[in-house]
């Protein structure tokens, strides 16, 4: 943890959580666990996807349209997935793969969502990351926590038409500096679970022709989860940077 700092343990299960990913697919890889334990202990969970997945496929001859409308799908089965009848809303914000920006117009988008929703705890990517090349993530992180701050504020977007919003807390997944640490044991099933939702990225992402070819991904997220959960004396853990000064 940074600075050589305690971290914090499991947060209480939010009464509403709300998690947002540049693709189909981030939310899962960043804190599909934690969502399921949540939701098991009755909070609500809403998924934001900041953009359409449309270059998810290494298929050149690929029906974009098409792919754009299977990995809403996907993405509505991982939510249920990982939160089972607690799973809310699942929206999508709409910009094109690869070339989503954190300007006003898309924050815009972000804080009406944030004002609607009302969650407790905001999920979402770092974008303070070092050496990430992706630039979705980047952007994604930045629009999670510009929207934070601006949702808060009755000022900014005065004309929306909704109350403004604090939520109690964030954490940000891919981190470079996780000072907060949620157990996951018990819940790498459902993570495992919400990821596979996604069987359009078999190929690209998890590296399997089909079922019969994922184990070698799941290892790798289990040891993944079983290595963070170690340093803290866990069987397996997600990690987070925290901000409670909203």
């Amino acid at each position: 943890m940074s600075g050589g700092a305690e971290p914090t343990f499991d947060l209480a299960p939010p009464r509403v959580a709300m998690a947002v990913g540049a693709h189909p697919d981030d939310i899962e890889f960043g804190c599909g666990a934690t969502l399921a334990k949540w939701a098991a202990a009755g909070c609500l969970v809403h998924h934001v996807v900041c953009t359409d997945g449309s270059k998810g496929t290494w298929d050149v001859d690929a029906d974009i349209a098409a792919l754009v409308r299977v990995r809403q799908d996907e993405q509505r089965a991982a939510a249920r997935a990982l939160a089972g009848d607690r799973a809310g809303e699942v929206r999508f914000l709409g910009a094109v793969d690869g070339e989503l920006t954190s300007g006003l117009d898309t924050r815009w988008k972000l804080v009406k969502t944030l004002r609607e929703l009302r969650p407790d705890v905001v999920l979402g990517h770092d974008p303070w990351k070092r050496y990430r090349i992706h630039p979705d993530h980047r952007h994604a992180g930045f629009l999670v926590t510009d929207a934070v701050a601006s949702a808060r504020d009755p000022h900014f977007f005065a004309d929306m038409g909704f109350e403004a919003h604090r939520p109690e807390a964030l954490l940000l997944f891919e981190a470079d500096e996780p000072n907060h640490v949620e157990d996951a044991t018990g819940w790498v099933d459902a993570k495992l679970a919400g990821l596979e939702a996604h069987r359009s990225q078999f190929e690209s992402t998890m590296h399997a022709t089909g079922d019969d070819d994922l184990e070698p991904f799941r290892t790798k997220i289990r040891t993944r989860l079983a290595e963070l959960g170690a340093r803290h004396g866990l069987a397996a853990a997600e990690v987070f940077t925290r901000i409670d000064e909203i």
